[in-house]
């Protein structure tokens, strides 16, 4: 256990805050260096891929001997930022926990990787083990993405903090631009103006009667039903003018069988013919793999049948599912992601090692 206290507060006190939500955030630089380093130094054959400028990911790899499957674990090293958090990167040892940004999301999971990876030399695996340290999970998914375009594997382990129950899915979500258009006019030209935010009136309310028939609907069973909301609403100028466009930004979570394109033709069917049209501005899709699959039952005895779950927030098993690497999530128990009280329960983490070591004996011998 000491080690890992060690390696997770070494990990938190290097600051890698995500520079696309923070500017002058650190980045994954530094802290690539260390684990790099340290992967090396383990004796893994050691990549670091690196798509964008100081945005680099570190792929590890302890090679098999041959004939056997291939596991990746995976875990992200940039953080948010430090919010309201003192002492956001002196990590504070208290109670069996670790207190400090990036202690629950994710460092505790990546040192848990890189422990499995060091003791997983022992077993002499047929199939190799690849640890990889992503960057850019907050925000666009650039290392994930960057890493699955380059390295194969027969599985995947996405080791974000699951209460060391065992995720098989996950939401996805899409973000949709509406736009209503006017005329814009002097206000007491009523026979003139045309007033674009009134337009979205209509829209808004079919969003509501929209979540409403999903809440009703058919309900996956392990993410219930999809959702929709509005979350930024843009019009007008001046009290005196009629405004001449309005522009509302929504947020639908999806559930499989649902799509950017179907959400789409939700929204153009509210829309009628309303002077308005639609846009999609990004898609992350969910990800969902079958409880009896090979790899969930792998998984599940590894960690002595634990609870199976999905859950409502994206993460990077999308990325590693649509790759054609089947993947499940498990992590560690805490509490505080993005939050300014962050901690990882250290025992929940030398768990999560020993399971990662013995899915690896299971899957790669």
């Amino acid at each position: 256990m000491e080690r890992l206290e060690k390696l997770i507060c070494e990990l938190v006190e290097i600051e890698s805050v995500n520079p696309d939500l923070v500017p002058g955030g650190a980045g994954e630089g530094p802290i690539a260096a260390f684990v790099a380093s340290w992967l090396r130094d383990s004796g893994l054959e050691v990549t670091v891929v690196e798509p964008a400028a100081r945005r680099p990911s570190v792929v590890g790899v302890l090679p098999g001997s041959g004939g056997g499957r291939s596991l990746m674990l995976n875990a992200h090293m940039d953080t948010v930022g430090a919010g309201g958090m003192p002492g956001a990167f002196s990590p504070l040892l208290r109670d069996g926990r670790v207190y400090g940004r990036g202690a629950y999301d994710m460092k505790a999971s990546l040192a848990a990787i890189m422990l499995a990876a060091r003791e997983a030399r022992s077993l002499k695996l047929k199939g190799d083990l690849i640890v990889t340290a992503v960057a850019d999970e907050e925000v666009a998914s650039l290392g994930t993405a960057a890493v699955v375009s380059q390295f194969r594997a027969d599985a995947a382990i996405v080791t974000e903090p699951t209460e060391l129950r065992l995720c098989l899915a996950h939401k996805g979500f899409v973000w949709l631009e509406v736009e209503t258009v006017g005329v814009a006019a002097h206000g007491s030209r009523a026979d003139l103006g045309v007033d674009a935010i009134a337009h979205m009136g209509r829209v808004l309310t079919g969003v509501l009667e929209l979540e409403q028939r999903l809440r009703s609907g058919p309900r996956h069973p392990l993410l219930g039903t999809g959702s929709i909301h509005a979350s930024v609403i843009e019009g007008g100028q001046e009290l005196s003018t009629y405004p001449a466009r309005c522009v509302a930004k929504l947020e639908r979570r999806t559930v499989p069988g649902e799509d950017g394109a179907s959400c789409v033709r939700e929204i153009e069917e509210l829309i009628g013919d309303a002077p308005a049209t639609v846009n999609m501005t990004l898609e992350r899709q969910s990800s969902e793999l079958a409880p009896d699959h090979a790899l969930a039952r792998v998984v599940s005895e590894a960690a002595g049948k634990p609870e199976q779950i999905g859950v409502a927030y994206w993460m990077d098993m999308a990325l590693t599912n649509a790759a054609g690497i089947p993947t499940v999530a498990y992590g560690p128990a805490g509490e505080g992601a993005h939050a300014d009280v962050e901690w990882v329960d250290l025992a929940s983490v030398e768990k999560c090692v020993q399971v990662y070591v013995r899915a690896a004996e299971l899957l790669c011998s």
